[in-house]
């Protein structure tokens, strides 16, 4: 038989990270706005084990016909993804907290335990199914943990059926798509629809047409096959593993499937006009008991994060083995501290001036100093069990053309300041904004944390909004929003942070010398990353100090619910790291002051600075009290 290597949910876990996924609210918005939640199952077996069963996806029969009876007897309402598409349409609005179900990759048990349970409750559902598994009667697939046969997937009769009993939807979950393609040098393997392949052979990434191509044309067979067995051509896309990107929901709607499924946890606000490219859903997993689905879905509890700033200047050495030994300790140690975020270095900057000389990754415009950024921030996302942001310049970039350079750089800069870019210069933009593209082109990441270089003084480019330090502010802060769309292209709902120097929240009159804005933050990122360093600051009192800041930042309304206070492990007016004993101190302080989100910078994963057991218990999201190891 042929195999085809298609890693399902269980194996997914690692492959994707998804295991680790929160949940936020699920009822309705306190603006009134109604929550379309959508929920995604897998396999439905009589007899699943409450915790660590084989497939971490499946559900017990009788747990999900007890959710069914909930659901008819609660404030929430099953719907069809016909009447989402008509209420998008201002056809019909929905009723108040609708939920839509689907189940993923066509498996046996929708047709024998799913379908009789949706017409007993005349409940809809979305079924997606992977049309060459369905195709191929001489398939083996491998589903977590056990080889899946043609026996273990619903046959084109039976998909037929479902569909024309009109409860059922027929959606693609592509043709062969469900699967990983090999992504770095290294040899990991990442999913087929966001990654452009790599070539062992010759060294290279296939080519922005060649993955087009590759994706447009698995969609149309996929949407080919079901239109002939089923007579109805799908009109949704459930992306395998979540994984999407905008060229990937270009392209299906292109195919004539304009609705796509993402998977990353979200329950999104529903509105008439609303795209319905990238809707989110909820991965049931570890066989969830009524009370805990109910509970999850009624009772939100905001999260508290936790992040670690690190540099990959010092994974980075021109020894392989000695760089692969650096990445293993990396990995090590956030698998133990076990942070919510890392903020990976994906710019080189060896001679410490701040601005890049090179990055980590290929791309159009600037050295490549290794093609390492993708292989560590995979490690760290499947083995370390972290989400990833790139930390990237906004203006500091050293292009290795002198007069290109000179040519693009601000023409006025203040003495001393980071070498920058001019961002008013049209040709400077394009720059930046294709090197954000190139860097997720090749690379997974889950966000964007922009450096501190992202400022103007008053005195830098006194044309641009003279006298006006909130529109120079908002200036800056667009041309980070088209960065993010420029990365936008190669990966989904990427998440974003920024720095934001401590001053213009203690003195807001020095805006005009940093041209930043707290508020003005708060409305265009999901996280703002202020350095709350104060020894950098010049204060020998660092508690007095950081509960001004903390005080500050209250009475900004919302701010406290996405600041990150960052403290830092070196004292850079001494250059010596500050003792061991002192960070976690300082953020247990924080914690009694009301702060949420924690972060320090910079980590020290080789000499263990700050020391891991000093540093866990206050900057894990795991609450057991032993190291991991």
């Amino acid at each position: 038989m042929a195999a085809i290597i298609a890693k399902c949910w269980k194996s997914t876990m690692l492959f994707l990270g998804l295991a680790m996924m929160t949940w936020p609210a699920v009822a309705a918005s306190a603006t009134g706005q109604n929550v379309l939640t959508i929920l995604c199952y897998h396999d439905i077996r009589d007899q699943v084990a409450d915790s660590g069963d084989a497939d971490l996806y499946a559900v017990n029969t009788e747990r999900l016909v007890s959710f069914f009876d909930w659901l008819r007897e609660s404030e929430f309402n099953v719907v069809s993804l016909d009447q989402v598409v008509a209420a998008s349409e201002g056809e019909r609005a929905l009723p108040e907290n609708p939920v839509l179900l689907t189940f993923d990759d066509g498996l046996k048990s929708v047709y024998t335990k799913l379908f009789p349970l949706l017409q007993a409750y005349d409940y809809p559902a979305v079924v997606a199914v992977v049309t060459s598994w369905v195709e191929n009667s001489d398939t083996e697939v491998e589903y977590g943990a056990e080889i899946y046969t043609e026996d273990d997937f619903m046959t084109w009769d039976q998909i037929r059926e479902i569909s024309d009993s009109d409860l059922v939807e027929i959606a693609s979950h592509s043709h062969d798509m469900h699967r990983g393609v090999l992504a770095n040098p290294q040899g990991n393997t990442m999913a087929v629809a966001v990654t452009r392949e790599y070539s062992m052979g010759d060294g290279q990434y296939e080519d922005d047409d060649v993955y087009r191509q590759r994706v447009r044309e698995d969609l149309a067979r996929s949407a080919e096959l079901i239109e002939a067995h089923t007579g109805k051509a799908p009109r949704a896309v459930v992306w395998p593993y979540g994984e999407y990107n905008r060229i990937t929901n270009e392209l299906a709607e292109d195919v004539g499937m304009p609705v796509t499924f993402g998977l990353q946890g979200a329950s999104q606000p529903f509105h008439e006009g609303m795209p319905l490219a990238g809707l989110e859903r909820y991965l049931i997993s570890d066989n969830p008991s009524l009370s805990d689905l109910a509970g999850k879905m009624r009772l939100p509890v905001p999260p508290t994060k936790r992040i670690v700033q690190v540099d990959l200047d010092y994974v980075y050495d021109k020894d392989p083995k000695q760089q692969r030994r650096n990445v293993d300790a990396l990995i090590s140690r956030m698998y133990r501290l076990q942070p919510d975020y890392i903020f990976l270095q994906a710019f080189a900057d060896p001679d410490g001036n701040d601005a890049a000389d090179a990055v980590y990754f290929p791309n159009r415009h600037m050295p490549m100093r290794a093609n390492l950024f993708s292989r560590v921030a995979w490690q760290l996302y499947t083995r370390a069990d972290v989400e990833v942001f790139s930390w990237m310049p906004v203006l500091a970039w050293q292009l290795p053309d002198p007069q290109q350079r000179e040519a693009l750089s601000l023409p006025s800069p203040e003495p001393g300041e980071v070498f920058r870019l001019d961002p008013t210069n049209v040709e400077a933009r394009r720059i930046i904004a294709e090197i954000y593209e190139d860097l997720t082109a090749s690379s997974w990441v889950y966000g964007l944390h922009f450096h501190d270089d992202a400022q103007l003084r008053e005195t830098e480019l006194p044309a641009l909004h003279p006298g006006d330090p909130l529109a120079r502010s908002q200036y800056l802060i667009d041309f980070t929003q088209e960065l993010k769309h420029a990365a936008g292209r190669n990966r989904s709902k990427l998440k974003t942070s920024r720095n934001l120097y401590p001053m213009p929240v203690l003195k807001p009159e020095s805006r005009n010398w940093f041209a930043q804005d707290l508020d003005q933050f708060l409305a265009a990122y999901d996280y703002i990353t202020l350095m709350a360093m104060p020894w950098l600051e010049g204060s020998n009192t660092p508690k007095q100090w950081l509960e001004s800041l903390v005080d500050a930042v209250r009475h900004h309304p919302g701010a406290m619910d996405k600041t990150i206070f960052q403290l830092q492990t070196v004292d850079w007016r001494t250059n010596s790291r500050t003792p061991g004993d002192e960070l976690p101190d300082l953020m247990s302080f924080l914690e009694s002051l009301g702060v949420r989100h924690l972060g320090y910078y910079p980590d020290d994963f080789i000499l263990d600075r700050p020391p891991l057991p000093e540093v866990r218990p206050v900057i894990s999201r795991d609450n057991f009290p032993y190291l991991k190891e």
